[in-house]
């Protein structure tokens, strides 16, 4: 498929798709003419990258969490403490906007449920 049909199917503008592409977070097949061509994983891998980078996750983080993935599915799990400390860190600031988005879901839940009333 072509990367206006995977950026319909993913919400993802194609130049972000292109930008994903750049910062070696996905990887299109080329077509003989060097044409970008797109199958099932690819959507998926757009839909993964995108997640991630709107949870605020940043894209070398993005790359490198991607990487170990794909290093864990090999069985090849290998996690550097560096990469382990940056993680960790990430990981405590999504904790922490978690339970915000939470409080304010709840916020607006309990204001939602008075006004229906």
């Amino acid at each position: 498929m072509k990367i206006g049909e995977v950026a319909e199917r993913t919400g993802v503008a194609p130049r972000l798709i292109r930008y994903y592409e750049q910062q070696g977070l996905l990887e299109a097949d080329r077509l003989p003419n060097g044409y970008r061509t797109y199958s099932e994983a690819h959507v998926e891998q757009v839909e993964r990258v995108a997640g991630l980078i709107q949870s605020g996750i940043p894209t070398r983080l993005v790359k490198a969490l991607l990487e170990a993935e794909a290093a864990c599915a090999k069985e090849a799990a290998t996690c550097s403490r560096e990469l382990a400390t940056l993680l960790a860190a990430e990981l405590d600031g999504l904790e922490k906007r978690i339970t915000c988005l939470t409080r304010s879901r709840d916020t607006i839940r309990q204001v939602l449920a008075q006004t229906s009333r």
